[in-house]
């Protein structure tokens, strides 16, 4: 995996090798639309602005968690009921829209 340093450096290929996933054509398209909507939902949950999303590096593992709950569940939406707690954490530290 390259030297991540945002999360618009993340692609899907990043994705795939995170996921240990051999078959990589085959999931290509999925895995474009799981990281587009993890990032996102990133943007969504916290309320920043999207050039403000490469400022925190923590962000990439939310990505990478958010990829991997999507693919395991073959789902193109986060379950916010069911959200993993380290992604719950991270996101909360950089909200601004705490209502």
């Amino acid at each position: 995996m390259n030297n991540i340093t945002s999360i618009y450096e993340i692609t899907s290929e990043d994705v795939a090798e995170y996921l240990h996933l051999d078959d990589f054509e085959e999931n290509e398209q999925f895995l474009n639309n799981i990281l587009r909507i993890s990032k996102e939902y990133i943007k969504n949950y916290t309320g920043r602005k999207e050039a403000e999303l490469a400022n925190y590096a923590d962000f990439i593992i939310v990505v990478f968690a958010l990829c991997q709950d999507m693919y395991d569940n073959r789902t193109m939406y986060v379950d916010k009921s069911n959200i993993n707690n380290v992604v719950k954490t991270i996101l909360d530290m950089h909200s601004v829209n705490l209502l």
